[in-house]
């Protein structure tokens, strides 16, 4: 569990370990502050290409040659297969299983390519939490959530909403 004390003082929490955060997991288990870090997942080209042909039929994210000529320098994952390799490690590592729709992201931003052979890992940071005005049995989450390559650069940043049960 993350010490909500510390980030109440302004003091960072790091929570790496997945048997750190409890289950189930409530609104009081994201206190402002805390940094929850977590995740693996190593991109392949056959991944890239099987999500670009479905869903974003560019060249640089199907054709590794083109790719290779043209303005990326080489086969690249798309933006929208990077948020759901984001959102797989997010769902596993943070978001409750009892988990509540959420209302929105307010900010995406792909910052650097995802290539073949990337392997990437989150850090999500509790910006700001409130417990609902209309909904008191729930709160609000507010994370700035980092998507990061093995060199530990920032290829995608979020802001997204999460609505999360309260601690019955």
């Amino acid at each position: 569990m993350v010490d909500g004390e510390a980030a109440t003082k302004g003091q960072a929490c790091i929570v790496s370990d997945q048997a750190a955060l409890s289950k189930p997991r409530y609104f009081e288990d994201f206190p402002v502050g805390a940094v929850f870090e977590f995740g693996s997942i190593t991109v392949t080209e056959p991944e890239i290409i099987a999500f670009a042909r479905q869903f974003d039929p560019q060249t640089m994210h199907m054709d590794p040659v083109a790719a290779a000529k043209g303005p990326t320098g080489g086969l690249i994952a798309s933006g929208w297969h990077t948020i759901g390799m984001m959102m797989r490690m997010y769902a596993d590592h943070v978001l409750p299983e009892n988990g509540l729709p959420a209302p929105g992201v307010d900010e995406v931003r792909w910052l650097l390519p995802v290539r073949p052979g990337d392997t990437l890992r989150v850090r999500v940071t509790i910006e700001d939490a409130r417990v609902s005005r209309s909904r008191p049995d729930r709160g609000v989450i507010r994370p700035f959530s980092e998507l990061l390559n093995q060199r530990g650069e920032v290829v995608l940043t979020m802001r997204p909403i999460n609505m999360v049960r309260r601690r019955p």
